[in-house]
């Protein structure tokens, strides 16, 4: 009985033991089942998936994401990952769960491209630093790889300082930031000079608080303008202007200075409220002024090199930094030069005397023309411009009361404008010359002391005015033109060139008419002026006489002609051919 119960009880055993395996392995296989069923559930396009590389098949790898089929991937995309051995695990991008063949697609490359493509929004979300490398130029800047994903970095994002040499950033690895996201066309912007600019503003911060007049600093040519040259002192710009970078004269910075230059300057003021710096570089080099020799004194002699020409003068260069101004005035003894110009070239040669000299305001007048002996001190100027010597000159200058005729260099003359003509009444010099034009004259009159001549024209005729006297008497009728009107008459031309007068009121023809310029009409005589050579006439008169009256007069004429001497005739005669041919000149 004990052994039917020993048998029984193993049979019963036994049958719980195949009763458990059976249950064991049930349960396993619905897990499997269940885990499966919940694995495909979740699988979907679009998605990252760990899988292991399980084998490799020709020029694939095998890779298993629990899937009810593995994927098979090319090898070319594990190109970037290193050595790849079967049983590594890596993270995959769910292409298609099942193309048309039923087949799972996977990509290494595209997984890694989401990745890095999260990792640029988390890093622009959260303005954080990423890693790239410049793999290649474009005409605006640069292709950044940042893991697999392409961005541009801009030429002007790259550095705070203006890029002479943009092919040296090639094959560079830097550290970017992300400045802009286009998710339309899946472009990234990113900027290294954001970090830059972060790491200068504590530097910045640094130096403002360490900055002192005086201070000598180095710094890099950042920019350079008409003015000067905005200098970078690691954050920090100040300005060298252009008359602080050398001592000599500097007309523009980019003649001295070039950017991306190391500089080394010096602090001369600072402005902390505005932050403003100036800064110099020529205060760090000794002042040209304080080596110049003492031999340098009032009436030596020194040459130099024009650097500059204004309409007031020119400034010579004696040494790099010293400059002395020649004034237009004491350029030549000559009246006529007007601007420096006529006279001085940049960069020309030239020697002149130092007038003043003022070592301690660092200014000194110079001059040229005290090179030359002044004419007006020459000793024989009183015998060669003697009274009624004639000269020839050259007209320089027009006024409305005569011509300036210059005789030679530093010595002109005035021709005063009733000094032209003995006959013709003249407006103004221009009616009778112009400006260059030579003139021959006599001088009347020299103020040594005042450094004046009067010269004259006329002059160098006799006066025709003692035989006008006899020929236009009071009474005499003459054959007159109307040249012009005035407001109280005419002027009219009388024979020989002589201008008369007559009063409107004595213009009326015989017919109640007037007559107009150019007319020609019997004029009397009413008034002879021989000191103011004036000569006053009427029409009205000539007519007026009755025809007795008339013929006395023309006997008178010719009686009172007859009277006169041989010799008195023919020096009218003479007189008159002799104003003829000047009149025919003038004209």
């Amino acid at each position: 009985m004990e052994e039917i119960s020993k048998g029984v009880e193993m049979q019963d055993d036994n049958i719980e033991s195949t009763s458990d395996s059976s249950v064991l392995q049930y349960s396993q296989e619905e897990k499997q089942k269940e885990i499966y069923e919940q694995h495909l559930s979740q699988l979907d396009n679009k998605q990252l998936i760990k899988g292991i590389i399980i084998d490799m098949i020709g020029r694939d790898y095998i890779v298993d994401v629990g899937y009810k089929g593995n994927a098979s991937i090319p090898m070319n995309e594990f190109r970037e990952s290193g050595e790849i051995k079967i049983g590594d695990e890596l993270e995959f991008y769910v292409e298609e769960v099942e193309d048309k063949k039923g087949h799972l697609k996977l990509s290494l490359r595209k997984a890694r491209a989401l990745r890095t493509w999260n990792l640029i929004e988390e890093a622009y979300k959260n303005s954080t630093t990423l890693e790239g490398k410049i793999i290649d130029r474009t005409k605006g800047g640069f292709i950044v790889d940042i893991q697999g994903i392409l961005t541009f970095l801009p030429g002007s994002q790259i550095d705070v300082r203006p890029v002479k040499d943009y092919d040296a950033f090639l094959d560079k690895t830097l550290d970017v930031k992300v400045a802009k996201i286009n998710y339309q066309n899946n472009n990234v912007v990113v900027s290294h000079r954001i970090l830059i600019e972060k790491d200068l503003e504590e530097q910045r911060k640094g130096i403002l608080s360490q900055l002192e007049e005086g201070q000598i600093l180095e710094g890099f040519v950042k920019n350079i303008t008409k003015f000067g040259a905005f200098i970078d002192l690691g954050g920090v710009d100040g300005l060298l202007h252009i008359t602080d970078i050398s001592w000599g004269r500097v007309s523009d910075p980019a003649d001295k200075l070039e950017i991306g230059q190391k500089v080394k300057v010096i602090v001369i003021s600072f402005d902390e409220h505005k932050k403003r710096i100036s800064l110099g570089m020529k205060q760090l080099e000794d002042n040209p002024w304080d080596s110049l020799s003492e031999s340098v004194q009032e009436g030596s002699r020194v040459k130099g090199r024009i650097v500059n020409i204004t309409e007031y003068g020119g400034f010579l260069e004696v040494l790099p930094g010293v400059e002395g101004l020649i004034h237009v005035s004491e350029l030549s003894w000559s009246q006529h030069i007007k601007k420096p110009s006529d006279s001085l070239e940049v960069n020309s040669e030239v020697e002149a005397v130092v007038l003043m000299i003022d070592r301690e305001n660092k200014k000194m007048s110079l001059g040229i023309k005290q090179l030359t002996q002044d004419p007006w001190k020459k000793t024989d100027i009183l015998i060669r411009y003697a009274p009624g010597t004639i000269h020839t000159g050259i007209i320089r200058n027009m006024t409305n009361y005569g011509l300036f005729l210059e005789l030679e260099e530093g010595i002109d003359g005035l021709i005063h404008i009733s000094d032209i003509s003995w006959v013709k009444k003249i407006s103004h010099p221009s009616e009778f010359t112009n400006i260059g034009e030579e003139l021959k004259i006599k001088v009347l009159e020299i103020d040594l002391e005042n450094r004046r001549i009067s010269l004259g024209i006329k002059q160098l005729e006799e006066n025709p005015w003692d035989t006008f006297e006899n020929i236009f008497r009071v009474g005499s009728v003459h054959e007159c033109t109307i040249i012009t009107k005035v407001d109280k008459g005419v002027l009219l031309e009388l024979p020989y060139g002589v201008q008369g007068f007559c009063f409107n009121k004595a213009l009326k023809k015989q017919n109640g008419s007037y007559p107009e310029i150019g007319d020609k009409l019997p004029f009397r005589v009413i008034d002879f002026f021989k000191e103011t050579k004036s000569i006053i006439l009427s029409h009205s008169s000539s007519y007026q006489e009755d025809s007795r009256t008339k013929e006395l007069q023309k006997s008178l004429d010719i009686e009172t002609v007859n009277k006169r001497s041989t010799k008195a005739t023919i020096g009218d005669v003479e007189g008159l051919a002799a104003l003829k041919q000047m009149e025919d000149k003038n004209n």
